[in-house]
């Protein structure tokens, strides 16, 4: 009797068989094809150990463009990757060059921003080890004081406060910090000289004229110490209001939010190579200020923008 089974049973056919070219089937992952020596280092796709320095020549990296991603990682407010993106580009800079102290002083800006006060205090320290008496030397010493506020070492503060002056006596935001360790020393009359003078520079915003009515105040001149008060709370209600209005145009005109660029903030928010000032980070200066009643010491913000 047949089996039903066998005559069922499907015939496959024995085929052609495979080209000569085959290649086998492996679940192995591909070679890379690509040249760690002329891969692009701010690729974000790029792995972190193919722009080491065993694989990746110092001459072909783009420090400069390396400390502007890490600016762009500030206006986002990414400030881990800017971090990262900057000790990046001091390790490629020429040692001890312009561009690796540029990196440190915003690497540590960006160490601000996360309250990492200790580490920005390391990254503005070994900026100013590499050269004291650069175009960011002030920078890193005002930035350095604000670190070093933050981190309970207020004498100390008052000295690199001292030492940013010294560097460059046209720098306001450095003057106002100045002020700021003095009032807090009880030398009220030479804080009133230092807030003038930033205010002199360009530095005229309330938080300012807020300082040195506490100053008058203390001095003894009550009466222009009421006087500055109210210039600076008209200040800041011109402010918040144009604030609401820029915001409410914004709204009906349906507009998007601008990035960052080339002058842009600095300490208390992301910035820009040469920004304005703010409260300890980098990428432009400027950074929020807190309520009437707080009082806010200021942090240059990175080298850039």
């Amino acid at each position: 009797m047949t089996d039903e089974r066998d005559a069922d049973a499907h015939e496959f056919s024995a085929g052609q068989g495979v080209d000569a070219d085959y290649e086998e089937f492996t679940l192995d992952p591909e070679e890379l094809d690509a040249d760690p020596n002329t891969v692009d280092p701010v690729d974000s796709r790029v792995l972190t150990d193919v722009l080491d320095r065993r694989n990746v020549e110092s001459d072909v990296v783009d420090v400069d463009r390396l400390i502007d991603v890490g600016l762009s990682y500030m206006g986002i407010n990414r400030f881990e990757e800017a971090t990262e993106t900057f000790e990046r580009a001091a390790s490629f800079a020429e040692e001890d060059s312009l561009e690796a102290q540029e990196a440190w002083v915003n690497k540590g800006a960006a160490h601000a921003q996360l309250e990492e006060f200790d580490e920005a205090i390391g990254a503005y320290k070994e900026a100013l080890r590499i050269d004291d008496d650069s175009e960011h030397a002030a920078t890193a010493e005002t930035n350095l004081a604000y670190a070093l506020w933050e981190f309970g070492r207020s004498e100390q503060a008052l000295e690199h406060a001292e030492r940013a002056v010294e560097k460059d006596s046209r720098f306001a935001e450095a003057w106002y910090n100045r002020g700021f360790f003095l009032v807090e020393r009880g030398l009220a009359e030479d804080a009133v000289t230092c807030f003038d003078n930033a205010i002199r520079l360009g530095y005229r915003d309330a938080g300012v004229l807020e300082e040195k009515a506490r100053a008058l105040e203390e001095a003894g001149e009550h009466e222009q110490a009421e006087e500055v008060a109210d210039r600076a709370e008209e200040i800041r209600r011109e402010a918040e209001g144009q604030m609401v209005d820029e915001q409410t145009g914004q709204g009906g005109m349906g507009g998007g939010n601008a990035g960052p660029g080339r002058g842009g903030p600095g300490a208390g928010g992301p910035g820009g190579r040469g920004g304005d000032p703010g409260t300890g980070g980098r990428g432009g200066r400027g950074g929020g200020r807190g309520s009437p009643d707080e009082r806010e010491l200021q942090g240059e913000g990175p080298e850039g923008f």
